[in-house]
């Protein structure tokens, strides 16, 4: 490491003030930062001394989804071979994977980081840590078919419009991964939505590639799927490449919630809040989304990769200790709404999200008011 940083020391000349690529700075700097903690300290403000920046808690969160990632590179392969009917080893279903989400990942990185440069150029300013989680949970997210070019639309739409027209990393007030499955779902809802996108390949004759709430927004009994709820906790089923196991999402969860990057309280107020009102729609019974047992919502769909990796983004989500129950006990309770009531969309972890990121300062505008007039009311006893 000692010769890439003396490398690096040696073309920084030309990048500081006075220098021939003075204006490419940014771009030396998010490489020197991303690669080694920078040496120099903040001289003015209010600041908190911690050993950890924003780059090392943006790969915190990397190494959390790579249980995901893993399973998901698997999945694709496994679903592959499942659905024309030929068997493969785990490696061979692995390495099928690999290849077909490997370009994902390229086109999100390419895209997203080249729109960043150019807008951490353009205003002078550092590139922005965010997009190192956005650019890998953005393709976690999405069938694994979606045409490249449109993965990539999505994603300067989430860079541009999702957070760099409000000023950038920390002042977005919607999630950027989410804002590019929105965008995509009602820009091109045939690649997002049926049962012929979540399974490479899948026009094949006797064989439905549909996901298990689709089959359950089309009036199949929960009980008669082809999955069980063994294949649920695993996600050995069709989905977004990231999101079909509980298993691999809880163990990123545990590794959020160890290293203090995620929201124990918004992760378990959310499941408190889904589970709460699907065991009411229980009761009700009308549907057969309703009829489904509380505990099965919670290990389909994205349900529980939302809760773990989208509601705990630091910047959108509520700040305030009881604002995080808050926030998360309606995610909850919104998504599994939301899923109930709309049979053309009945995943509705994404919207449930985005809705309560646009009601989070206002969640914590009351918590604080409240605690206010608390003190107030004890001052003035």
């Amino acid at each position: 490491m000692k010769l890439f940083k003396n490398l690096l020391g040696s073309v920084k000349p030309h990048f500081e003030k006075g220098g021939k690529l003075e204006k490419l700075y940014p771009a030396y700097d998010a490489f020197e930062t991303f690669l080694f903690v920078p040496d120099h300290t903040t001289h003015k403000g209010a600041h908190v001394r911690d050993a950890i920046d924003l780059k090392r808690t943006m790969f915190m969160v990397i190494v959390a989804l790579i249980p995901c990632l893993l399973f998901g590179m698997w999945n694709v392969g496994y679903q592959y071979h499942l659905a024309i009917g030929e068997t493969a080893t785990l490696v061979e279903n692995f390495i099928f994977g690999f290849w077909k989400f490997l370009p994902l990942i390229i086109v999100s990185y390419a895209v997203g980081l080249a729109v960043e440069f150019a807008f951490a150029i353009y205003r002078g300013h550092s590139v922005n840590e965010g997009y190192l989680v956005t650019g890998l949970l953005i393709p976690l997210t999405m069938p694994i078919d979606v045409p490249l070019w449109m993965l990539a639309i999505s994603v300067i739409f989430a860079v541009v419009i999702g957070k760099e027209v409000f000023g950038g990393t920390g002042m977005n007030i919607l999630n950027p991964a989410l804002t590019a499955r929105a965008f995509l779902f009602f820009a091109y809802p045939i690649y997002m939505s049926g049962d012929k996108v979540w399974v490479h390949n899948a026009m094949v004759d006797g064989h439905s590639g549909s996901t298990i709430l689709g089959e359950l927004a089309a009036s199949a009994n929960w009980q008669s799927l082809s999955f069980n709820p063994f294949d649920m906790m695993m996600g050995t089923i069709p989905g977004s490449v990231g999101e079909t196991s509980f298993i691999a999402i809880m163990i990123g969860a545990l590794i959020l919630i160890a290293t203090g990057i995620g929201s124990w309280r918004i992760i378990l107020s959310t499941f408190v809040g889904g589970f709460v009102m699907a065991t009411l729609f229980n009761m009700w019974g009308a549907n057969e989304l309703m009829a489904t047992p509380a505990e099965i919502h919670l290990i389909i769909g994205s349900f529980a990769f939302g809760a773990v990796f989208m509601a705990t983004d630091p910047v959108t989500g509520s700040q305030t200790n009881r604002g995080k129950y808050i926030y998360g006990f309606l995610i909850g309770v919104f998504a599994i709404v939301i899923r109930v009531f709309n049979p053309a969309y009945p995943e509705g972890m994404m919207l449930a999200i985005l809705l309560m990121n646009i009601f989070a300062p206002l969640v914590d505008h009351f918590v604080i008011q409240g605690n206010i007039k608390r003190r107030l009311k004890r001052a003035n006893a």
